[in-house]
Order: structure tokens, then sequence, then C-alpha cells
């Protein structure tokens, strides 16, 4: 087969696994879970074929016109370069893994058929995006995420939490989808075409009369789709669905999506240095806010959904400072050890018996119960802390070094303020990654919670996909800085010694400041007895910590949260820590924006309706029956008052007439 017909079956045998899998799912049950796991692995194997055959040399180019659309056609296109080929690879090993270990951990579920087919819809529209050369067919891969984004965080529609989350991920990522649209078809109407090698071909030629506007326009849908700020807030709740749905969405689709839209049309950015800061001042708030709120939740799972924000937030960082291959490095990087830690983290919960039970604080002898996602959670902690050897380290590092690189002027395709933006964010949340990944290790495995009753081992479809991952969450860094410029445009990944003593400085303070933290408030916690009344003054920094220690479920205003007395979070963050818990309470702030004035709007409208509209009609119907009614009444089918009233309407008739001859 020709390398073009290869990479056609790449999204379309995940297609058709989908369909057959939504056809056959309740007739034929048994189906289900080969249809859902052999149509992904075939698609692995000819990604990795594709990959193969491109080898990170001339990109792979095949169109032909879908419709004819006047001066702007719609053409079915592929333009696999080595940036789409190595991500393809990514997305089908995720998605592969994500299956089968999905058979599993959904293994008594009813309603598992319809999840795979999903889950294999999901794979095809994200490959649809990677391999495509044509915005609008972008557009509908694009689209089709979203709406298997709203299905699949609803799996469990009988609890209010995965309604609404599901609600808000479709309604937030909308919200960015609308300027997207708008950007999408301002581009092509200056570029006079959806091509994307048009496109680039006309920026490259200063045909894009409007690039700040266009770019900002698209960024907007980037920040929906990527959980950026100010669009991240439905990332966390989204972990209301099945946690291999979250292994999928933050490690290979969906938020991935954004930033490689940005790593296609790079060059479009960068020919606005407006747009180019935007970007670098959207990912530094991103990684630094996200950190911060991931070291106060007490959800693992939120922690990890926190965590994809902020390193979510070093690819577009990596984008601001005008280099796609530190951004995409990080993205191969982010996707192995994020997919195993939302694996493990469901190992855990699959462990307790429920889907819901993820607080931190109430967990308890989880290394001896549960020794396979110990060890491999470990390693992927480690990874993305960006502790060398682990991969993390050397694609966080890209990112670092390529920031340096514009700081010092080394390259002038980004503006300086961008690089200095973008070098500071990340060291600060280097720092705080660490802190929080060690206190997430901490509390899960050497908590000292409630323990849940042990259900019994896991399924080896669950275990052994965890030890897969780890393979490349440890040794994929080592090797991928020195063969991926061969395939990123010859940019050069490796470690820099500034920076990488820095990152890697830092991310030691931060692992090390916790885990001090974690054993002295562990010691006060044995000392001080439950219920204990604290007596520290306001403002002060210990009052925090004497309120974990002394109750189980301290209330912090509006907020009531279980808490582990020996949290190293609460201390760290001090009085900053309830606001951080509720992620800075930006839902509170688009509640009071937006959710208010439209509620209050519509209240008025319906009013207006039901007051004013309905009093019109009402009055206007009336008149008409109050004569009905009367004319109703003379209907009484008496013959002799039918004729009294004919004669005396005659002699009424003849008087007037007399009457008007006499006046005459």
């Amino acid at each position: 087969m020709t390398t073009t017909t290869l990479a056609v079956l790449v999204p379309l045998l995940p297609f058709l696994g989908a369909l057959a899998g939504l056809l056959l799912g309740r007739t034929a049950p048994g189906f289900a879970r080969p249809l859902a796991v052999l149509p992904t692995l075939a698609s692995l194997a000819l990604a990795a074929t594709v990959a193969a055959r491109q080898s990170g040399g001339s990109p792979v180019d095949a169109a032909t016109e879908l419709t004819p659309t006047g001066s702007v056609p719609i053409e079915l296109a592929l333009h696999i370069d080595g940036f789409a080929a190595l991500t393809a690879v990514v997305v089908t090993a995720v998605a592969t893994c994500v299956q089968i270990y999905s058979t599993g951990y959904l293994r008594d579920d009813p309603r598992y058929p319809s999840y795979a087919a999903l889950v294999s819809l999901f794979t095809s529209a994200m490959l649809l995006v990677v391999y495509t050369g044509d915005l609008m067919v972008l557009l509908v891969g694009w689209e089709v995420m979203g709406i298997c984004s709203y299905f699949l965080v609803g799996h469990y529609w009988e609890t209010p939490e995965a309604r609404a989350a599901s609600l808000k991920a479709f309604l937030v990522t909308k919200l960015g989808d609308v300027p997207f649209l708008i950007g999408l078809f301002a581009l092509a109407a200056d570029a006079g075409s959806f091509r994307i090698t048009r496109v680039l071909d006309a920026v490259a030629h200063g045909g894009i009369d409007h690039p700040t506007v266009i770019a900002l326009l698209l960024l907007a849908g980037v920040a929906g789709k990527s959980a950026q700020f100010p669009l991240h807030t439905w990332l966390p709740d989204a972990m209301a669905g099945p946690t291999p749905v979250s292994a999928l969405i933050h490690a290979a689709t969906m938020v991935a999506a954004g930033v490689y839209f940005v790593a296609r049309l790079l060059p479009l950015f960068e020919a606005s240095q407006a747009a180019m800061t935007v970007l670098a001042v959207m990912a530094a708030v991103t990684m630094t806010g996200s950190a911060l709120a991931a070291l106060a939740q007490d959800d693992i799972k939120r922690v990890l959904a926190y965590s994809t924000i902020g390193q979510l937030g070093y690819m577009t960082g990596a984008l601001a400072v005008a280099d796609r291959g530190a951004a995409v490095f990080h993205l191969l990087s982010h996707g192995a050890f994020k997919a195993l830690l939302f694996l493990a983290a469901g190992v855990i919960i699959h462990a307790a018996g429920t889907n819901s039970l993820a607080a931190m604080s109430r967990m308890s002898h989880l290394r001896d119960r549960v020794p396979d996602a110990y060890w491999t959670t470990t390693v992927a902690l480690l990874a993305l802390a960006a502790i060398p050897p682990f991969s993390g380290f050397f694609s966080k590092e890209a990112v670092l070094g390529v920031a340096e690189h514009v700081v010092t002027g080394h390259t002038e395709h980004a503006p300086a303020a961008a690089g200095w933006i973008v070098l500071l964010a990340g060291l600060l949340t280097a720092l705080l990654t660490a802190a929080y990944a060690t206190r997430l290790w901490l509390l899960a495995f050497r908590g000292s919670g409630t323990e849940a009753p042990d259900h019994g081992r896991q399924p080896l479809t669950m275990t052994t996909v965890l030890w897969v991952l780890a393979v490349p969450s440890l040794a994929f860094g080592g090797f991928a800085f020195r063969v991926l410029p061969d395939w990123f445009d010859g940019h050069d990944l490796t470690p820099a010694l500034t920076t990488s003593v820095l990152g890697t400085g830092v991310a030691l303070v931060g692992g090390i400041v916790t885990y001090a933290t974690w054993r002295h408030t562990t010691t006060l916690a044995a000392r001080v007895p439950i219920g204990a009344v604290a007596a520290h003054p306001e403002g002060d920094g210990g009052q925090v910590e004497a309120e974990a220690i002394a109750s189980h479920e301290p209330v912090y205003g509006d907020v009531a949260y279980a808490a582990d007395p020996s949290d190293p979070g609460r201390l760290l963050l001090g009085r900053m820590h309830r606001h951080a818990a509720v992620g800075f309470h930006l839902d509170a702030v688009y509640s009071a924006l937006f959710v208010r004035p439209v509620r209050a709007g519509a209240s008025l409208v319906r009013f207006l309706d039901r007051e004013v509209v309905d009093t019109y009609v009402r009055g206007a119907g009336t008149l008409p029956r109050w004569l009905g009614a009367a004319v109703r009444r003379a209907q009484t089918g008496n013959l002799q008052t039918y004729v009294s009233a004919l004669l005396a309407g005659t002699v009424v008739l003849a008087v007037a007439a007399v009457l008007v001859a006499t006046g005459a």
C-alpha cells in the first residue's frame, strides 16, 4: 500500500469500529470488546508504519476536492510531516492502552458498548485533526471531539455531577469555538484557501491582511479546547467521567488538539508580536495558577486535571517563544506519563470499589494493596516533576531552554518580553509542580486516612497497561532529544546547562520542602488530638495548620471539604489555600459576570411575555368572546322568538324608512 492509503486508514479504522460498535453493541454485546480494541490496535500499527516511511523527511501531501464552494473550495487533504506522524503514533498508542484498560475497568458496566464506540470515535476525530491538510476538515474533527467529550464525561449520567460536568465542558468549549470559527473563515478569506499549506504560503508572502485579529480569534478556540486561562474551568469538573476517559482526554485527544493546531499554524501567530505576547501571558497565568490550585486539591483526579492544565501551559509557552519542536516534544512526553498517572489513579479507585472515592485524605496503606500503581505512579510523578533522567525533564527543559534563547537574544522569532514571561513562569511552575507531585505521592501512598475495604486484585488488562506506559515515561526523553530534531525542523532540543540546573534545582527544592512540611504536620497531627481547639491569632500562618489538625472537616467560608491532618498543602499555601482549592473563584466570577445576568435577562423576558404579551393577547380575545356570548344567548332555538325578532326588525326598518322619507 502507498503511504497515502495507509494514512487514510489510520483515522478510518477507529471510525468503522465505532460505527460497528454502535450498531452491534446491543444486539451482539460480545463483539463490543474486539470492536473496541482491534481497530485501534490496527490503527496504531498503521500510524507507526506511516511514521517510519515519513521518517521526518518531506511531508506527505494528497488532496481531492470535496465540494466546489466558489472561490474557497473544501478539500479532503492530507499533510503529514514529522509533527503529524509522531503525534498520530502517540494518539493511537494511548487510545489502544485506554481501550485495553477499559475492558477491565468497565467490565461490569452495562453501557460499555456505547462507551467503547465513543472512545473509538473520539480517537478517529483526533487523528483527523492530526493528519488533515484542510482547515474545514480539521474543524469537523475538532467539533466531533467536543460531542464525544460531552457523552463520555456524562457517562455516569445518573449522578448530577456528571450531568453538570458534561454540560459545562460542552458549553465552555463552544464559547471558544465561536470566535475560532470566525477566525478560520477570516483566515481562509485572506489566504483564498482552507488548505494549510496554502495558508502558510500566504503568511510567508504577507498575504494575510489582519494577522493579529485572526490569531486572537483562533486563540479563543485554542484556550477552550486546550483548557487554557480563562476557559480552563471545565477540565477539573470533567473528572466526573470514567477515569480512562480522563486519561484519553488529557494525554492524547481534545486538550492536545489546541496545542497541535497552533503548532501547525505557528507562522501565522509569529506574524503578530501582540498575539505572541498574549499567548505568553495566557501560558504563564495558566501554568502558575493551575499549579497553585493543584497543591490545594484533595481529589487525586482533580490534582491531575490541574496538572494537565499547567503542562499544557508549558506547551503554549514554547509556542509563544516560537518553537513548536519543544512544544510537541513536551506534548509527546506528557502524553505518556499523564496517561499513566490517570490510569494508575483508576487502579487506586478500582481497588476501593467505587468510581468516586478519590480523596487522598481518606487513602491509607495503598502501597501494599496496589503495588503496580505505586511503582508506576512513582515513575510518572518523577517524570511530571522533571527529575532527570525521566522523560519530563528533557521535554520541560526544552521549553525552558528556548525561552532562555529568546531572553538572551539568540532568536528574533518572538518578543523578548514573551521569553521572560515564559522563563520565569516556567521556573516557578517547576517548583510548584514538584511540590504537588510530592504531596500527591505522600498522601496517596503514605497517608493515614480511613482504609477502604479491599476489593481484591485488579484485572491484568489494567495493571499491564501501567507497565507499558511506564517505559516511555522513564526512557523516552533520554533518546528523543537526539532524534526528534530531524523530525522537528532541525531545532536543537539538547538540554542547556543553565536552565537544566535552575529547573532541576527548583524542582528538588519544591519536593524537599513539601516532604519536610509533611513530616512536620504528621508529627503535629500525632501530638494534637482530633477535635482539639486551635488557639492561633488571626492572620497567623499556623492557623491553617491547626485547623487541619483539629478537625477532619474544616470549613472555609462556603467551601467544605475533607482534610488530611498531615496535608502539607495547607501549611505551604497558608491563607491562599481556601482560594486555590476552588480554582481562585473563577467559576464564581463567571457566574456573576455571565450566568446571573443571563438568568436575570431570561426572567425579564419571561415576565414581559407573561404579563405584557399574554395580557395583550388575552385582551384581544376578550371582546370577540363577549360578543360571541351575547350572540350565543340569542340563539334559543324557539321559532316564535325568531319570527318575533324578524317582525320587530321589519317594523324598525319601516319606521326608519318613513322618518328618512319625511325628513327628505
